[in-house]
C-alpha cells in the first residue's frame, strides 16, 4: 500500500494539479457555476487565498495560500469534491469499490501537491498554471480561456493582457513584460 506524505507548512503556499477520474470528461467546464459554487462554499468555512487557478476540462491548476498557522488544505481539497459531486447527477458507472465505499465516480482520489518554496518557485508555478491552457492546445492565447484567474492578473498588473504570446521562445517563471 502506498505511502503518502503530504509536506504540510502552516500559512504555506501550495500548487495542485486534481485530476477527474475520466480525463476525457470535460466535467469541469461543463458545470464550471457548480465548481465555483463548491469552491466559494469551502472558502467561506475554510478560508484561503486563491493565488492562480485554471480549470481546464478534465483537470484543474492552482496555487493557494492558507490562512496563518492552517495547514490543512487536505480536507479543503475533500470538501470541494465532495460538494462538487452532488451538484452533479449520478449518472458515472462505478467501481464495485467506489460503490461500496459510497463514493461517486467523479474525482481521481488523490491529488498532487508541491509546497512553494520561494518567489522564483511562486512565479514558476503561478506561470505553468495560465501557460498550460496554451501548451494542452485549448486556445492560442492564454487570455482566450474563460476559466483562469488570469483576467484578475491581467487586472491587477501581474501580466500584460498579451502574455505568452510566443509560448515557444517563454520561460515559465520569466515574465515577458
Amino acid at each position: 500500500m502506498p505511502d503518502y506524505r503530504r509536506n504540510r507548512v502552516p500559512g504555506g503556499t501550495y500548487f495542485f494539479t486534481v485530476n477527474l477520474l475520466e480525463r476525457r470528461e470535460r466535467l469541469l467546464v461543463e458545470h464550471i457555476d457548480a465548481l465555483r459554487a463548491a469552491v466559494r462554499m469551502v472558502r467561506a468555512q475554510r478560508p484561503f487565498h486563491i493565488d492562480a487557478w485554471a480549470v481546464l476540462p478534465d483537470h484543474t491548476h492552482c496555487v493557494w495560500t492558507l490562512p496563518s498557522g492552517d495547514e490543512d488544505y487536505s480536507s479543503r481539497w475533500k470538501a470541494i469534491k465532495i460538494a462538487f459531486a452532488k451538484a452533479l447527477p449520478k449518472t458515472e458507472a462505478l467501481s464495485a469499490v467506489r460503490e461500496r465505499k459510497g463514493e461517486r465516480g467523479i474525482w481521481q482520489r488523490r491529488f498532487w501537491e508541491h509546497t512553494i518554496r520561494d518567489e522564483s518557485d511562486y512565479a514558476a508555478h503561478v506561470d505553468y498554471v495560465h501557460i498550460n491552457l496554451v501548451k494542452h492546445g485549448l486556445v492560442k492565447r492564454v487570455a482566450d480561456w474563460p476559466y483562469s484567474s488570469f483576467h484578475r492578473l491581467v487586472t491587477d498588473g501581474i501580466y500584460p493582457q498579451d502574455w505568452a504570446a510566443d509560448v515557444a521562445t517563454l520561460k515559465v517563471g520569466e515574465r515577458d513584460e
